[in-house]
C-alpha cells in the first residue's frame, strides 16, 4: 500500500542496547540472539578512541602506525552528498576508486574537512595487520577471543554506504566520529527492492532505495521494511553487533570518521559461499516451471535447511558420502565434485 500524504510509514525501533558486557554476556546471550545489539562505552578506553577528541589527534595516532600500505579509497563529487551509489540506471557509479598511500588518504581528508562542499572520501575494509601494523595490539578487542576474525579499518569524511548485507556476523566498532546505523531484518529483502547482484559498488548487493528520502510511490513495499527496522547512533568508544544477512546502512557523520570492523563466519572458510550458492540456485532453477520450483524447495527443506533433521540419520557411515561428518578432507571432496559437475555442464 502506498502511504498516502496525511499518513506516515511506520517509524524505526531503536536497536537494543547494553553496556558493561563481557565475554560470557556476549557468547551466550548476544551470539545467539540473532539480533542486532548495540554495546555502548565498549572500547572507550582504548588508546585510538582516546585520540579521537580532535581530528588532528585521530589523525597523528593513526601516522603512528602507517607503513606506506596501498589503500583504496572511494572518491565522489560533493554533489552525491556522500552517498556512494549507482549512476545511469545502474550501468556506472557516483564515484571513483583511487588507490594512494594512507597517509596521503588522510592529509586529503583533513584539507578538506572544515569545507561545506568537500568531496566524499572512503576507505572500506583495509585490514589493520597490512596497513596499520600494531594498531591492533594497542586496542585490542576483549570480545573475540578464540574467534578468528581479522580486524579491518574503515576511514572517511562524511558519508553513506548504501543498506546491504554480509555474509558474516560482524562486530563494529566506532573509534572516531559519530555513526547511524539503519537495519532490516533478512526478512524484509522483499521490501529493500535490492539492486543488482552481479554490480555492486564494493562487493555485496544494495538496496535501491535512498534511505534518506525514500520514494515510496517508485518502492511501496519499503514502508513495510521500514516498519520492522532498527535505527541507531553510535560515538567514539562504541560497538554494534549485527548478525550475518541482516541489511544496515552506515552513515558516517563527521568530517572525520574512523570504524574498526570484526567479520567472522560460523562455518570454516573452506565451506565456500553461501551467497555463490543462491547464484547457482538462481542460474539452474530460478526458471523451472513453478512445481519443480515447489519440488526442489522440498529437496532444499530437507537436504540443506534439515527441517526435519539429519537427512542422513538411516545411513552408514560409509554410506553417507557428502552427507557425512564435515572435514577439511570432505570439504574438499565436495568442492572438486562440484567442479567436475559444473565442468560438464554446456
Amino acid at each position: 500500500m502506498i502511504p498516502d500524504a496525511a499518513s506516515k510509514p511506520g517509524a524505526p525501533a531503536a536497536a537494543a542496547e547494553r553496556s558493561d558486557v563481557r565475554l560470557e554476556t556476549f557468547r551466550s546471550e548476544i551470539l545467539t540472539s540473532n539480533e542486532p545489539v548495540v554495546l555502548r562505552a565498549l572500547v572507550r578506553d582504548w588508546p585510538a578512541v582516546r585520540a579521537s577528541q580532535s581530528i588532528d589527534a585521530a589523525i597523528g595516532y593513526l601516522k603512528r602506525f602507517d607503513r606506506q600500505s596501498a589503500v583504496e579509497a572511494f572518491v565522489g563529487p560533493p554533489e552525491i552528498g556522500g552517498r556512494f551509489f549507482y549512476r545511469d540506471g545502474a550501468a556506472a557509479f557516483n564515484f571513483e576508486r583511487r588507490r594512494g598511500g594512507l597517509k596521503e588518504i588522510l592529509d586529503a581528508i583533513r584539507q578538506v574537512a572544515d569545507s561545506p562542499s568537500a568531496p566524499a572520501i572512503y576507505v572500506g575494509a583495509a585490514a589493520t595487520a597490512e596497513v596499520l601494523p600494531g594498531f591492533e595490539q594497542e586496542n585490542a578487542m576483549p570480545l573475540l577471543d578464540g574467534i578468528p576474525a581479522v580486524p579491518r579499518i574503515w576511514i572517511g569524511n562524511r558519508t553513506v554506504v548504501s543498506a546491504h548485507f554480509d555474509e558474516s556476523d560482524n562486530l563494529a566498532v566506532v573509534v572516531a566520529g559519530h555513526r547511524r546505523f539503519r537495519l532490516f531484518p533478512p526478512e524484509q529483502v522483499r521490501n529493500l527492492y535490492v539492486g543488482p547482484l552481479d554490480v555492486t559498488m564494493a562487493g555485496q548487493p544494495a538496496s535501491m532505495v535512498d534511505l534518506g528520502d525514500p520514494d515510496f510511490a517508485k518502492y511501496p513495499r519499503f514502508a513495510e521494511a521500514l516498519a520492522e527496522s532498527r535505527i541507531t547512533e553510535l560515538e567514539p568508544g562504541d560497538a554494534i553487533f549485527i548478525p550475518a544477512l541482516w541489511w544496515h546502512q552506515v552513515e558516517a557523520l563527521d568530517p572525520f570518521n574512523v570504524l574498526l570492523n570484526y567479520w567472522w563466519k560460523a562455518v570454516p572458510e573452506d565451506a565456500g559461499s553461501a551467497f555463490e550458492a543462491m547464484i547457482h540456485g538462481i542460474l539452474a532453477i530460478g526458471e523451472l516451471p513453478e512445481r519443480q520450483r515447489d519440488a526442489w524447495r522440498a529437496m532444499f527443506d530437507h537436504y540443506v535447511f534439515r527441517l526435519h533433521g539429519d537427512p542422513a540419520d538411516h545411513l552408514t557411515d560409509a554410506q553417507k558420502g557428502i552427507l557425512g561428518t564435515r572435514t577439511p578432507q570432505l570439504r574438499a571432496r565436495i568442492r572438486q565434485f562440484l567442479l567436475r559437475m559444473l565442468s560438464m555442464q554446456r
